[in-house]
């Protein structure tokens, strides 16, 4: 995948439909020790959010590709004094071999990669979060073998997470619903390009019923109700969004073999039941697991490892 070495993923649309089913084959292969890769390189994490999964699934895979990872805590470093993004993205640059940030404002990841010529990485931003949907697509490719003609359905908020989903599905041919209270859908812009993208491929569908979206669907999505930096609204989303809460008696309109996905970390019994997440039907701790492997394959190609 030489095609992808010294590249940035600031979005789920900077990768094309081969480029992610080659990621996604070398996440496997990775993940079934088929594959040995090493390097003597430094990855750099920049978190301005709180991380769980991100940043542990960074660190052990950039570990087991024999890297370094060097926590950049914007609290502890000039970047959490006003330092500005050109400056900081340019010292970075010259010490990292590659990079991967959390923030919040889409424009100042691209920032960074605008002055830094190694490869960066959105581990998370408001607008999107494409490393968590190579880890779903790797999810939902194992329990059904394929990822064509397969459908996805998520619940909730038109957040990151609902636009991340939409562009991978159209990108890969899975059919993607995202079922929404009035005023919270994905971003329109977000919408079009991936109904642009999944031509006729797949079905994108953004709708308030949750009953509708979930019905034969083979996969149940779900993310928190209120996002980081939406916290004030939590308690007042409650009741807005309790009807598409995953819980047993929706999912008995889904397919009888659908599987239960949610990013984590789940708020038990808003989003998500606990009867749900814990049910057979989940697959949330194989989900979070293919983060590290996920990730591997990513740095690795982008590194030109492979």
């Amino acid at each position: 995948m030489k095609q992808l070495k010294g590249r940035d993923l600031l979005g789920t649309a900077d990768l094309n439909p081969q480029e992610i089913t080659d990621i996604l084959q070398l996440a496997r292969q990775l993940k079934n020790q088929e594959l040995e890769i090493k390097c003597n390189l430094v990855l750099g994490l920049l978190f301005y959010k709180a991380s769980t999964r991100t940043r542990v699934s960074f660190s052990v895979a950039m570990y087991k590709l024999g890297g370094q990872v060097i926590d950049l805590n914007p609290s502890v470093t000039q970047v959490g004094r006003g330092e500005p993004i050109e400056d900081t993205a340019r010292v970075l640059d010259r010490y990292l071999d590659i990079l991967a940030i959390r923030t919040f404002a889409q424009a100042d990841l691209e920032t960074f990669a605008n002055y830094a010529e190694i490869p960066v990485i959105n581990a998370l931003t408001d607008l999107e979060h494409p490393c968590q949907i190579l880890a779903d697509l790797m999810t939902v490719q194992e329990c059904c073998g394929s990822l064509q003609g397969h459908t996805l359905t998520y619940l909730g908020d038109g957040n990151n997470m609902a636009h991340s989903l939409l562009l991978g599905g159209a990108l890969t041919g899975l059919n993607v619903r995202i079922a929404a209270p009035k005023g919270y859908e994905p971003q329109p812009e977000i919408v079009k390009q991936a109904k642009e993208i999944a031509g006729d491929q797949s079905e994108i569908i953004v709708t308030q019923d949750a009953i509708a979206a979930v019905e034969g669907a083979q996969v149940v999505y779900t993310d928190v109700w209120a996002s980081m930096g939406q916290e004030d609204s939590a308690d007042q989303r409650i009741p807005i969004f309790q009807p598409y809460q995953v819980n047993q008696q929706l999912l008995a309109h889904a397919d009888p073999e659908a599987i239960v996905l949610h990013c984590l970390p789940a708020h038990r019994g808003e989003e998500i039941t606990a009867e749900a997440i814990e049910s057979e039907r989940s697959r949330v701790w194989d989900q979070a697991e293919n983060r590290m492997h996920a990730q591997q394959a990513l740095m690795a190609s982008l590194l030109g490892l492979v």
